[in-house]
């Protein structure tokens, strides 16, 4: 955020919360493309042209959406009011729905995948991201509703079917459903629960630990999660639960409404097909040779939309030699035209690639911004090509809050010892070799490093007086103050192993502050179930994330409880 310009809402700190920011560039596993982009996203408009430097520079953009909106608005709010009824969504919900009725009205978007339980905590994050984006908007007078896209369409049913959670014994748990619920290469909104999901809620409360809103949460899982509910519907259900007091609305692209509102679109991109997949190739190759990497992997003879068969299946189509398009599982070609007049007339068939998706998505709404996180960034370097040939503008994508919720008793290990997160990114190891040698057993470490220090000194005389006599003595002693050192250090290791068995419970408490802040070598945001932060402080957790999420920093937050 530019300094002459005021905070959309109150600081995290001003909401009586303590936040440290911690620079992406030193959080592991970042690409170039993302770092950079996070510094100055206007640098990048080679790739992302639309893009924008603070988010309230995005009203600017207002008179270039609606122009370039032309979808019966009447008709995308007519399906998404009778979806979000059907997940239980309150009065702030239904009144956004019809806000977007209204001619002069944008949407700040985001979405995920419909994950158990809702998913990653980064799931509420981005939902969270657009709704405070939405009243910053409201606050400059510019009429605007968040909205979340449930990813529905998405496959890979692996990736959604677990949540991960602090369980009462302070350690990583997880629960899953059945994979047998999902047909090979069938959306994930197809899925239907079946009386499994009961045994599974179960074993998520028996492991979470007991409070006094244990009772309350479990009851909130039940009412989403139940058999013979789909398993898109059990999300949406549920994070309208939590969510839904902040008007957020929640779309399903699955809706056979929006299918047909989305066919000319659809029927545009096959048109379309050959000079889309031509240029992300040459978009990917344009990222790479600016030392940057191609998020998807997109050639040529790619086609931009899955054909679905008579199971629901959704297949990808190849180009072949001849100009037309099939599926590897079938011999039967297809021509451009002949796919575009398919999807015109029966748009249920088709559901978007990755590449085309967001501009699906911005067809369909009056989008302003979309918020995501890496990949997500990644992806819209290359989308950017496809919506400059559907002729639509391209839509900023702006970084979602990261955040890392440091609950009272790890906050309580991590200051008795001077640690945060950052300290963990190398592994648990190191946190504890630093925490013996600087707090357990401060007076032994300073001992060995006194003999390091006296040893090295001593062989420093003896190896000048070697030379002199001779030098290949000097090099046989170098030698051997390698084997010294070997020696040394593998017995501080066994020093250090040996001062953690006696103090087991600092060990455990280091143990489970890496498994709360940095589970798996990753941020917490990437596995941690909300519902390990739901059992724990009830749904006050949810006003307190969203009183973290700071729509002025580019930085990851960490947030104390």
């Amino acid at each position: 955020m530019s300094t002459a310009e005021a905070a959309c809402y109150s600081t995290p700190e001003e909401s009586g919360l303590r936040v440290e920011t911690l620079p992406f560039d030193r959080v592991p596993h970042q690409t170039r493309l993302f770092l950079e982009y996070l510094k100055d996203p206007v640098s990048l408009r080679r790739f992302y042209p639309s893009a924008v430097r603070f988010h309230h520079e995005l009203q600017a953009r207002v008179p270039e959406v609606l122009g370039a909106h032309r979808v019966d608005r009447n008709r995308v709010a007519d399906a998404l009011d009778a979806m979000n009824k059907r997940w239980g969504a309150g009065q702030e919900t239904l009144d956004n729905v019809n806000l977007l009725r209204d001619a002069d009205c944008i949407a700040v978007v985001s979405g995920q995948q419909a994950g158990l339980f809702t998913g990653p905590l980064y799931t509420i994050y981005k939902a969270l991201s657009a709704v405070k984006l939405a009243g910053c908007l409201r606050q400059r007078n510019t009429k605007a509703v968040p909205v979340f896209w449930i990813a529905s369409e998405d496959h890979d049913f692996v990736e959604v079917a677990l949540a991960e959670f602090i369980g009462r014994d302070c350690q990583l748990k997880q629960v899953d459903v059945p994979t047998s619920l999902h047909s090979k290469d069938n959306p994930v909104g197809h899925v239907v629960l079946d009386e499994s999901i009961n045994s599974v809620i179960d074993q998520l409360f028996e492991l979470s630990p007991a409070s006094e809103f244990a009772a309350d949460m479990k009851a909130l899982v039940q009412n989403a999660w139940q058999p013979g509910r789909g398993y898109a519907e059990s999300f949406a259900t549920m994070m309208t639960s939590l969510l839904g007091r902040y008007g957020l609305v929640f779309l399903d692209p699955l809706d056979s409404e929006l299918k047909k509102l989305a066919a000319p679109v659809y029927s545009a991109a096959a048109q379309r097909a050959a000079e889309i997949g031509n240029a992300l190739e040459q978009r990917s190759r344009e990222l790479e040779a600016d030392g940057y990497h191609a998020q998807v992997l997109a050639t040529a003879n790619s086609f931009p939309l899955f054909l679905h068969d008579d199971t629901g299946a959704r297949h990808s189509l190849t180009r072949g030699d001849n100009g037309k398009y099939r599926r590897k599982e079938d011999e039967t070609e297809y021509t451009a035209d002949e796919l575009a007049a398919m999807a015109s007339e029966t748009p249920e068939r088709f559901s978007p690639n990755v590449t085309l998706r967001a501009v699906v998505q911005d067809y369909l709404l009056p989008t302003i911004a979309y918020y995501g996180g890496a990949a997500e960034i990644a992806y819209f370097a290359q989308t950017a090509e496809v919506y400059r040939l559907l002729d639509r503008p391209a839509t900023p994508i702006l970084p979602r809050s990261s955040l890392t919720m440091i609950e009272r008793h790890t906050g309580r290990t991590l200051e008795r010892y001077g640690l945060t997160l950052a300290d963990f990114f190398e592994g648990l190891e190191p946190v504890i070799k630093r925490v013996v040698e600087e707090h357990l057993g401060a007076g032994t470490s300073r001992l060995f490093n006194d003999t390091e220090q006296n040893v090295h000194s001593e062989l420093d005389r003896l190896r000048d007086e070697l030379k002199t006599v001779d030098p290949t003595l000097a090099s046989a002693l170098d030698t051997g103050r390698k084997k010294i050192q070997y020696q040394l250090d593998g017995l501080r290791t066994r020093f250090v192993r040996a001062q953690m068995a006696r103090d087991e419970a600092a060990h455990r408490q280091l143990q489970r502050a890496f498994d709360q802040i940095y589970p798996n070598k990753d941020l917490q945001e990437r596995h941690i179930n909300v519902t390990s932060l739901l059992s724990r402080h009830g749904t006050y957790v949810i006003e307190w994330i969203f009183n973290a999420i700071n729509l002025g920093s580019n930085d990851h937050q960490v947030v104390y409880l």
